[in-house]
């Protein structure tokens, strides 16, 4: 069963994300609410897949995105962005993330990427 961290500073976009992964197996390694404890909890863990928020507080997205990768380069990080931040999509893919998925969320597209970076 994979592991997951969840990365969003509000706590019912984790609680959509963790609802739609648990029903699909996956296990829930643990939730963060901003990038640096993003970080904190992927050097811990090390789980099979991060969903990250792009705007958080205390460290964005993009910027946990880079600190996990130059320290696990094999990390499979997903970004989670609202409409309306293409440019920052385009900066985290740039930065290394393997997808993102744009809230509000859809199960269907969730899946698909998770399914797609988990290969």
């Amino acid at each position: 069963m994979a592991s997951v961290l969840i990365v969003d500073d509000a706590s019912f976009m984790r609680m959509m994300i963790k609802d739609i992964l648990t029903k699909n197996e996956f296990e829930i390694a643990g939730e963060a609410s901003n990038g640096q404890e993003a970080v904190d909890m992927y050097n811990e863990m090390k789980p099979d897949l991060v969903t990250m928020d792009i705007t958080m507080p205390e460290k964005d997205g993009i910027a946990a995105l880079k600190e996990i990768l130059q320290q696990h380069a094999g990390a499979k990080v997903i970004m989670c962005s609202a409409m309306g931040q293409q440019s920052m999509v385009i900066d985290a893919i740039q930065a290394g993330a393997k997808d993102f998925i744009v809230k509000p969320f859809q199960a269907d597209r969730v899946m698909d990427a998770v399914q797609k970076v988990m290969g």
